[in-house]
């Protein structure tokens, strides 16, 4: 960079105009209380497209009707952070646990396989899984 030609009389303006934009970012971090973690990981997802929505199979969709399943919002929300952070851990198939209610879910395409209550857990065993998180 020739420092004449951009108009800086010295090193300082020049050190003097970048750092302070620096510390202008490293503020606003701060002031959001968002980590570089969670900035890095929501850029990461946003652009290898992996921010879809938990969708649920027809297979789940069938059992929540069955058993009559219905998930509040709170309880949806707390089932969408448990599986962004099975993903985070790089589980690919996990068990959720959200209150009294269970779901397998593939986390790679966010799609709940199944789903069930306390009552139909009476072995606790759950096959074909690598992972669990408890909400």
């Amino acid at each position: 960079m020739d420092i004449q030609k951009q108009n800086f009389l010295s090193i300082e303006q020049l050190t003097d105009r970048y750092l302070k934009q620096s510390k202008q970012i490293d503020n606003l971090v701060k002031r959001s209380g968002v980590s570089f973690q969670e900035v890095l990981l929501q850029k990461t997802l946003q652009e290898s497209g992996k921010t879809q929505e938990l969708r649920f199979s027809k297979h789940a969709a069938g059992r929540l009707n069955d058993r009559g399943i219905e998930l509040s919002d709170n309880q949806m929300e707390r089932l969408c952070d448990g599986v962004r952070r099975a993903g985070q851990k790089g589980i690919k198939d996990s068990l959720v646990i959200v209150d009294e209610l269970a779901f397998i879910v593939n986390v790679p395409n966010s799609t709940v396989v199944t789903a069930m209550d306390s009552t139909e857990t009476q072995d606790n065993v759950f096959t074909n899984i690598n992972g669990a998180v408890i909400m």
